[in-house]
């Protein structure tokens, strides 16, 4: 907690983790969103929602925490994996192929960017 007795987005997110691990996916959603209340740029907290919204059975939910995870980090490869597996999960199925794509897209483009190991050449 800090010192206003507020706890922080990151001690949030570990109870939310707690929660979800216990198969509590419903309340596990609302402590990811009070994660993010407590900060809108917790990424990790809107990863945790997408998963517990997805395990609530909350698909539609689920796809619209995604987006508006893919629209907060547009060049991260796991945010649209995330968006594939909700879209796949809601039975959004070309929809869900075009996410993978884009994250397989970026995934590359990621790899391209990494230097090679010493041992290996071009």
């Amino acid at each position: 907690m800090d010192p206003t007795g507020r706890q922080s987005a990151e001690d949030l997110s570990q109870h939310a983790l707690d929660l979800l691990a216990a198969g509590s996916a419903a309340e596990a959603a609302r402590a990811f969103r009070a994660a993010i209340a407590a900060d809108e740029h917790y990424y990790e907290a809107h990863h945790g929602l997408v998963r517990a919204l997805r395990d609530a059975g909350q698909l539609e939910n689920a796809v619209g925490a995604a987006l508006a995870l893919t629209a907060m980090t547009p060049q991260d490869p796991l945010a649209h994996t995330a968006l594939s597996i909700s879209l796949q999960t809601a039975g959004h199925i070309p929809e869900a192929e075009a996410a993978a794509a884009r994250a397989r897209i970026l995934e590359w483009k990621v790899q391209l960017q990494s230097p090679l190991p010493e041992n290996q050449s071009p």
